[in-house]
């Protein structure tokens, strides 16, 4: 293949012929906003790519469980891409990116391609750029995108509103923490996954997490929300250093793409794609460092307030 990557049209007909160069490129366009990006998105032609989304508690293995089933994928020959978001600093916004590190036997794959991202600062598990480089990579040839969240707890649920399947991903010593999460990470499970599964009061820990999703779904079905069609979150175990679950999880990862869910769910995810991509186009002429400069003098003032400060910016 011809690498010629000199203009706008190059990168999104090479992009979706399957050059890796060519999508490496898109997506650090778009990341930083650079010029041509907008255009990009406007151009390239998506594909209906499964989309699957891991969160859960920071430790709980989630790196690992990805690693697992891109080994298993490969076998197939399938072709997939791996975004992993990593933790920033709040201040400069920089970030380790070690995902490369813990995906290192598979980085070098003809068929995998991986790209680390910081959240910037997001917190809801996510970069607030996720959406624009998940939709350059559903131009590209892939048979699965995989994106690995940061991993902070109960905020992390933006995923549910970018993934077409959302894993949480939990340990048998996050047992106390279940019910807390209620509200949160279980509310959001398309599959539970219960990994390091040897450890101790593992069989218990997910004999609870199927007495919760039962009893969710039976307070679905008492407030009229439910069908018999309803997808029950199943609950997996897993040891993924191990390979051991990962085969019946992808069953059960196919399995929820084929389900008959409520379309309403589709239309939820394109609203919740385009209310943020509005948010932040209103917001474009808005710079972080110039409001830090404005504070920085508006503190001298001694009856300073928050809210009367912000309140110049939006209304109209």
């Amino acid at each position: 293949m011809v690498e010629d990557l000199t203009s706008l049209s190059d990168i999104i007909q090479q992009l979706q012929q399957g050059n890796n160069k060519a999508l490496a490129r898109a997506i650090t366009m778009v990341e930083n906003d650079l010029p041509g990006s907008t255009d990009i998105l406007e151009k390239i032609n998506t594909r209906n790519i499964p989309l699957i989304g891991f969160t859960g508690p920071p430790g709980a293995g989630k790196s690992s469980l990805v690693n697992a089933l891109v080994g298993l994928l490969i076998k197939n020959n399938s072709r997939i891409g791996v975004v992993a978001i990593d933790p920033s600093s709040p201040f400069n916004f920089g970030s380790l990116l070690g995902d490369r590190i813990r995906l290192s036997e598979h980085f070098n794959h003809p068929d995998i391609f991986i790209r680390s991202m910081a959240s910037r600062g997001s917190l809801g598990g996510l970069s607030d750029k996720i959406i624009e480089v998940t939709s350059v990579m559903k131009a590209f040839p892939f048979d699965y995108i995989f994106i690995e969240t940061v991993g902070v707890g109960q905020s992390e649920v933006e995923i549910a509103g970018l993934a077409d399947t959302t894993i949480v991903v939990l340990v048998p010593e996050s047992g106390d923490e279940v019910q807390t999460m209620k509200a949160g990470l279980m509310e959001i499970a398309d599959i539970f996954v219960v990994n390091k599964s040897d450890h101790a009061d593992a069989d218990q820990f997910a004999k609870n997490l199927r007495t919760l999703v039962a009893s969710r779904s039976s307070s679905r079905f008492s407030e009229g929300k439910s069908s018999q069609q309803e997808w029950r979150s199943p609950v997996i175990k897993t040891i993924a250093t191990q390979n051991q679950g990962t085969e019946e999880l992808l069953k059960q990862i196919h399995l929820h793409q084929k389900s008959a869910l409520d379309p309403s769910r589709k239309i939820m995810l394109l609203a919740e794609k385009a209310w943020r991509i509005i948010q932040k186009e209103r917001m474009m002429d808005l710079s972080k460092a110039e409001l830090m400069e404005e504070l920085q003098h508006a503190m001298k003032n001694e009856n300073f307030n928050i809210y009367q400060f912000a309140k110049k910016y939006y209304q109209v």
